[in-house]
């Protein structure tokens, strides 16, 4: 790796709005000779955004908005184990949201519902992976990051197209021009919490990653004077190996940076081993840290967790085995974080 003497936030911020609008491959790959910055620049950004509260709905499908596709990027490498797609929407301020939030998308075309009728397609939800003021600071757009949905037919090996996710390929797909149907803004489990110098412990698995990018950039990149993060950081981000990493560059950047504030971890599970000799899952990651993550917690660090539906179990039932071998009764524990609004779940 080269390391780099200074980086701008607003360049490591536009790493992908600012390529040219055909899709490039791992885009972000060509950028992580940056990660050694130790130097970076905050954006200065729109503060009328700062005004707008908590949207929520402002369109719905039957009065949805219209926004147009900026750029689509394929942001994994040639050996992920699927396609995810970075792709910013012209919004003109006109759908605004803020961090933690998600759109929805409905995909051009019809299906037939279960009383044999032709209907449109209904929405999608997809979370925010930019803050309010867009990759290019200057909140005129939203950003996707979204997972290329296929079905490879089991017999064949073969990707069976009459299958395949009908939004995410239309969204991955999509032409620069192009026009999005979307509504929304919506959620409110994943927002940040008002004290600037909150722990925040971030848990993801794949596109999970999206609304903790809002979180990181919101704190770290850009020049807002009513929010100046002074907590900690702690992204833990699961995937199958190095080519599937999202957002590395970013990240990277910003460890090098900020080495007291930003800390990351990664569970590549085809790549690294647990301490039990068995694949990297991310509750093995956290495990790792668990006396410090626990300690965090018991004094009053906020835990999120996004991703696929299938990351919990194994995660709550690392706490569980965690805290009873410390003597803590789990139960009683994680009632009281929950009641404290500590612990944030998002997953599908």
């Amino acid at each position: 790796m080269v390391a780099v003497a200074s980086v701008q936030r607003s360049s490591v911020g536009q790493v992908f709005a600012a390529k040219p609008a055909a899709r490039r491959v791992a885009a972000s790959r060509r950028v992580l000779a940056q990660a050694a910055s130790t130097s970076v620049k905050r954006a200065d950004v729109p503060l009328e955004l700062e005004e707008i509260g908590l949207p929520m709905n402002t369109f719905g499908p039957k009065n949805p908005f219209t926004g147009k596709v900026v750029s689509v990027e394929t942001i994994t490498g040639a050996k992920a184990t699927g396609e995810v797609c970075h792709i910013i929407i012209q919004t003109d301020k006109k759908i605004p949201f803020v961090e933690g939030q998600s759109y929805g998308v409905i995909p051009p075309g019809t299906k037939i519902n279960s009383k044999g009728k032709e209907v449109p397609h209904g929405t999608r939800l997809y979370s925010i992976a930019s803050t309010r003021y867009g990759d290019n600071f200057d909140g005129m757009t939203a950003s996707l990051c979204v997972r290329r949905a296929v079905y490879v037919d089991p017999e064949t090996g073969k990707e069976d197209p009459a299958k395949k996710g009908i939004c995410s390929n239309f969204l991955c797909d999509a032409k620069v021009g192009q026009e999005i149907t979307m509504t929304g803004p919506t959620g409110k489990v994943l927002l940040l919490p008002e004290d600037p110098n909150a722990v925040i412990i971030c848990v993801a698995t794949g596109t999970g990653i999206a609304p903790f990018r809002t979180f990181w950039r919101r704190m770290f990149m850009e020049n807002v004077p009513n929010y100046k993060f002074t907590g900690l950081f702690w992204m833990f981000m699961g995937v199958a190996n190095s080519d599937n990493k999202l957002y590395d560059d970013e990240m990277q950047a910003l460890a090098a940076a900020y080495p007291d504030q930003f800390r990351l971890d990664y569970a590549l599970s085809r790549e690294q081993k647990n301490v039990r000799g068995g694949k990297m899952y991310i509750q093995d990651k956290v495990e790792e840290y668990s006396d410090e993550v626990f300690d965090l917690l018991n004094n009053g660090a906020h835990i999120y967790f996004c991703g696929l539906k299938g990351m919990m179990p194994g995660i709550l039932e690392m706490l569980e085995r965690v805290a009873k071998s410390k003597g803590i009764n789990y139960e009683e524990w994680f009632e009281g974080l929950k009641h404290k609004n500590q612990v944030h779940v998002e997953v599908y």
